[in-house]
């Protein structure tokens, strides 16, 4: 048995990134997206997300590159003291600060209630959690994490670990780096699916998708989608529409997500699912499959 969430990361950002999220699931092959708290675009993501009642909306929980919801002074080792309040631009500061033991874990718990919980204050019933720069890959930053879905009710959070076969970027060596940063990253899997067992929540097998980041294209996207491992796995997409709003975001992706967006409403990526076996489900599936205590 093959299955495949397909994650759109960023709802919220702006709204043409919220439009095109609603298209690739309404069009096309997304079946759960994960929403922003502190986006500008915020209200409008949640507006078009209760209008979709198909659509499954989890927490993109912001540690780095972003704004807190919470309150500055209750979340002080989470911040960049420089910035006004803002979190550290860099996933490579930010993690190396965890690493040392200067976050505080309580404060990372309570940032993540604050953004669940303004979802669900709007209406959204959130499936699943994940970050933003994939940050819960940190032991010291998983943990608070699950203790903070487990407070907000929430059953299910990402994985980000998987297989990412070398010949997917062989030709791209652009893309190498981060190849290598994922395979090195790995070795934390085992540890992160004892403590999502050891809380009692739900994850997919892993993810698909996350070396190719901005680089997606018809190749690759057929290759990942001919190549889904047996079992339950997530693939990670960032649509979206490349206009005035977005260029006044701060972000690498930019031209890659209406490429995304493109590929994600091919008939071609529908039927190649079809033609393999590969059933697409969404977090709440995954969700409703949870055994009761």
């Amino acid at each position: 048995m093959r299955r495949l969430i397909v994650n759109a990361d960023d709802f919220g950002l702006t709204p043409g990134v919220n439009r095109a999220i609603c298209e690739a699931h309404t069009a096309g092959i997304v079946t759960s997206s994960t929403l922003m708290a502190s986006a500008s675009a915020f209200d409008h993501a949640v507006q078009l997300a209760r209008s979709t009642p198909s659509f499954d909306v989890g927490c993109h929980i912001v540690l780095v590159d972003g704004v807190p919801v919470s309150n500055a002074s209750e979340i002080s080792t989470l911040l960049d003291g420089g910035r006004n309040g803002e979190f550290d631009r860099s996933p490579g500061s930010f993690a190396a600060r965890a690493m040392r033991g200067r976050l505080n874990p309580e404060q990372v718990e309570r940032e993540a209630v604050a953004q669940i919980s303004k979802l669900q204050t709007a209406g959204i019933p959130v499936t699943h959690i994940d970050t933003h720069k994939h940050l819960h890959v940190l032991p010291q930053i998983l943990l608070p994490l699950l203790r903070a879905a487990k407070a907000c009710g929430i059953g299910a959070i990402r994985n980000p670990f998987g297989r990412v076969a070398f010949s997917l970027i062989a030709g791209r060596p652009k893309l190498w780096k981060r190849w290598g940063q994922v395979t090195a990253l790995n070795a934390l899997a085992g540890r992160f699916c004892r403590a999502v067992e050891a809380e009692e929540m739900i994850t997919p097998d892993g993810s698909l998708g996350i070396a190719a980041t901005g680089e997606l294209d018809e190749r690759l996207l057929r290759f990942v989608l001919e190549n889904v491992p047996e079992g339950t796995w997530e693939l990670v997409t960032h649509p979206g529409y490349n206009d005035a709003d977005l260029a006044r975001i701060r972000t690498r992706l930019r031209h890659s997500r209406e490429t995304e967006l493109r590929l994600l409403t091919s008939a071609e990526a529908r039927e190649s699912l079809a033609r393999d076996g590969v059933e697409l489900i969404s977090y709440r599936n995954l969700l409703g499959e949870k055994t009761p205590p």
